[in-house]
């Protein structure tokens, strides 16, 4: 009996020992989001380590470190300007040692630099560890050779049937599961306490969906978890090629109603593009944050929609409007939507989704941004 106790008991501890957290990137929605996994790990001592651990890529702002900004000011200066992070989310330099023993791992940053920030994590992190991607885009190069690998970024090819997504390479590359949380989440209004909700998919709710709501969910940060886990990231990553024509819009002049249609036409191309490459989806998570909450406020607020409006008014390339507006960040929207026509095209349903296509040809150069609407005109919704 003494045996057998002294074998079950130290996965016992393990099981009930507080769960460790990393923030795997710091930048505006890194830390953004740090404000709030501070703020929970502290209220919820039994569940959390409240000792939370945010890995930053180190720079120089003013002649001095921002990691050591971010541990004496609590305030990531450079990214989140003005905006008090708790004093118990401590910046670490080390990628390796900021993961060290942690159980849950949020991955928040671009989704270009995921192969080689989960490739210094192989057999670093513990095996029964559970990441969260809160990363809105799709992998730019395949990490086993079952995909093919894609002139640029925004998307890897599968041979046969569709697409991998940032939760898949997470998974592939480090052998841990994998949620996602996506919603209707602007980083500034997320720091400024504006009232949101977000939408955590995971494949196993029952087993971690609890925890992981308790880690996000706060008054004005509201949580809905779901299982379908593979449209609430398909939803985070296609709504910002809809931002893309949205954008068109409103650089051509055109007012709401327009807008509108574009909104819900995106929508319609959304769930039949998820519904044809990741087949079993369920309809009611389009109707979640993740879907057509986040789809509306970034085809009115976000940088895809910002950077195609500048598009159309200025006659400049997308790489030069990005290089003015954004302070060194990208619009994803053009990259993706590169990609999808690549799939639309080996699948040969281009003609099903022309909204897509016409995002794609108008960023390339390869039709007038005013053709976009005699697409929209003879879209398949309306015949």
């Amino acid at each position: 009996m003494q045996k057998l106790i002294s074998i079950v008991l130290p996965h016992v501890k393990a099981i009930m020992a507080p769960k460790k957290v990393t923030i795997v990137g710091s930048g505006n929605w890194g830390s953004a989001i740090a404000r709030i996994v501070g703020q929970t790990t502290k209220q919820n001592p039994n569940d959390f380590d409240p000792h939370v651990r945010m890995w930053v890529f180190e720079e120089m702002v003013d002649g001095k470190k921002l990691s050591e900004i971010i541990n004496t000011q609590h305030e990531n200066v450079k990214y989140l300007p003005g905006k008090k992070l708790p004093e118990n989310v401590v910046a670490v330099t080390d990628l390796v040692e900021s993961c060290d023993g942690s159980d849950i791992l949020i991955f928040v940053v671009p989704h270009q630099f995921v192969p080689k920030i989960c490739s210094q994590l192989v057999g670093k992190v513990k095996t029964d560890a559970t990441a969260i991607s809160l990363i809105k885009g799709m992998p730019d190069m395949p990490y086993s050779g079952e995909f093919v690998a894609s002139p640029r970024s925004g998307l890897a090819v599968h041979k046969s049937s569709g697409i991998r997504l940032i939760s898949e390479e997470i998974q592939e590359i480090l052998n841990i599961d994998v949620a996602v949380l996506m919603g209707a989440n602007l980083a500034p209004e997320v720091a400024n306490d504006n009232f949101c909700e977000a939408t955590i998919g995971t494949k196993k709710k029952k087993e971690n969906g609890a925890l992981l709501k308790e880690l996000f969910h706060t008054d004005n940060f509201r949580i809905n978890v779901v299982e379908d886990s593979h449209t609430v990231e398909l939803c985070g990553a296609l709504k910002n090629i809809v931002a893309c024509a949205a954008g068109f819009t409103d650089g051509l002049g055109y007012g709401d109603n327009t807008k509108a249609a574009v909104i819900r036409l995106g929508l319609m191309e959304t769930t039949k593009f998820v519904e044809h490459f990741y087949p079993g989806s369920n309809l009611q998570t389009f109707f979640e944050s993740c879907g057509i909450a986040d789809l509306i406020t970034t085809c009115y607020g976000g940088r895809n929609r910002k950077v195609c409006e500048a598009f159309v008014k200025t006659g400049k390339t997308i790489a030069e409007i990005e290089k003015e507006l954004l302070n060194g960040q990208s619009a994803q929207g053009p990259l993706t939507a590169e990609e999808v026509y690549l799939m639309l095209e080996n699948n040969n349903v281009v003609d099903k989704f022309p909204l897509f296509a016409s995002v794609h040809k108008i960023c390339k150069g390869e039709m007038p941004p005013t053709a976009m609407i005699d697409n929209l005109r003879n879209h398949p919704a309306h015949l």
